[in-house]
């Protein structure tokens, strides 16, 4: 059954969330603040080195350490610290849990978690387990057990866990919650959303060895980085508010765009061509909420086509698709499209009329900026963030169940409801 104790205006009641707008929405982020926010970072590779000049970019940021094994990646973002800031933010390379050592510390406010998917889930247990608030990069956990980790460990140490989610935060998502919020679309009861693009680039090292993005491809199955294609629909749809996910179905075809990605690149006799990979080619999920509503989630890493990361929101007085518009039943005697930039004058979000111009900078669209600002807020202020680790585990917890159900031939499998034991 749905937790009605997670109501949006009873969530924010017991939190004491007032900075948030109105329901569906993130913060508003303090402006001029004077409060410092000291973060320490894991892992600065090029993901986690972009992530972290955007928050040098925050005055109340403070960096005083960082951690990650490869030196040369630490050197480099220890001197853009040096070369933005003054100080000299101190180093921890001594093997993958010197980052351990770096969590005792007592000057630090919050942690940014940005190494490699496997790593993210044990690295922010033992962050709040240290006391320290957290953001990390997505997927927030690969298992059904990292999951309920994350969720334990914010529920015993009453820190705060934030998903680094920035497709939730482009202007075009941002100004469709806020439309959702004037229930403009009715009663919403479809939605799709996908993660297609060909990375296969990304999966060797030059020397022929994997990277992680390939070791996950070798050993992996199902959907697994759905955060960037559900986040969206799942706040659009009141996932954790008013409805929660219920059950799920998932197929998927042979990867055979990576097996002659690879065979064209090292050759077929090549020891990479031998490796018999359990990835998917194209993964469908179906999403089946407890109101009943329904939610088709499409992923593809492997095949050779351009990126094509689409949205669409159904409801009975309105849809909006991504690759096409926004139709709305009340403003159109015909079946015709109308661009979603028509909308923007009435129910733009207010981060992109405030901050916009600045966020537009960084990287995915400006996501990156919203994101981080968020982040910096929920460590400044304690209190929960818009995409908080209840997001984290349900949206994260899509890549076991996947992988459930196609062992399954495909049959339905159960989400657990992790927000069970939120009062």
């Amino acid at each position: 059954m749905i937790n009605t104790n997670l109501s949006r205006r009873g969530f924010l009641a017991t939190s004491g969330m007032a900075a948030l707008m109105a329901a569906g929405s993130p913060a508003i982020r303090a402006e001029n603040t004077t409060d410092t926010v000291r973060i320490g970072i894991i892992g600065v590779g090029g993901r986690g080195t972009a992530l972290m000049q955007i928050l040098l970019h925050f005055p109340e940021v403070t960096i005083p350490a960082i951690c990650d094994i490869n030196p040369e990646h630490l050197g480099r973002a220890i001197q853009i610290v040096e070369t933005v800031r003054g100080n000299t933010p101190d180093g921890y390379q001594e093997g993958p849990y010197d980052y351990r050592r770096m969590l005792e510390r007592d000057d630090l406010d919050a942690i940014l978690v940005t190494t490699p998917a496997e790593w993210h889930a044990v690295m922010s247990v033992d962050a709040m387990k240290a006391g320290k608030h957290v953001g990390s990069e997505v997927p927030g956990a690969n298992s059904m057990e990292e999951c309920w980790a994350l969720v334990r460990a914010k529920e015993e140490t009453g820190k705060r866990y934030m998903l680094l989610e920035n497709y939730n935060y482009t202007r075009d998502r941002m100004m469709v919650g806020n439309m959702v919020e004037k229930q403009l679309f009715g009663e919403l009861t479809y939605a799709e959303c996908s993660y297609i693009h060909d990375v296969n680039t990304l999966r060797f090292y030059p020397d022929g060895s994997m990277t992680w993005r390939g070791e996950a491809m070798r050993t992996g199955f199902g959907n697994q980085y759905p955060t960037h294609s559900l986040g969206p629909v799942s706040k659009w749809m009141g996932i954790h508010e008013t409805d929660r996910f219920k059950s799920l179905v998932s197929m998927q075809s042979r990867p055979v765009g990576l097996e002659k990605f690879v065979k064209d690149r090292f050759g077929e006799d090549s020891p990479q061509a031998q490796i018999e990979w359990t990835a998917a080619g194209m993964n469908v999920t179906m999403i089946k909420t407890e109101m009943d509503r329904l939610i088709t989630v499409y992923y593809d890493t492997n095949s050779p086509r351009p990126a094509d990361i689409f949205y669409l929101l159904q409801g009975d007085k309105g849809v909006f698709d991504s690759r096409r518009g926004i139709y709305l039943v009340e403003d159109s005697d015909a079946e015709q499209w109308s661009s979603w930039q028509n909308y923007l004058e009435a129910h733009d979000h207010d981060y992109w009329r405030l901050r916009g111009e600045e966020a537009a900078q960084t990287g995915h669209g400006g996501g990156d900026y919203f994101v981080l600002s968020d982040f910096v807020e929920m460590a400044r202020s304690d209190e929960e963030p818009f995409i908080n680790v209840y997001d984290s585990a349900a949206w994260s917890a899509v890549i076991p169940l996947s992988q459930e159900s196609i062992r399954k031939g495909g049959c339905s499998v159960e989400f657990p409801d992790f927000t069970k034991n939120l009062t």
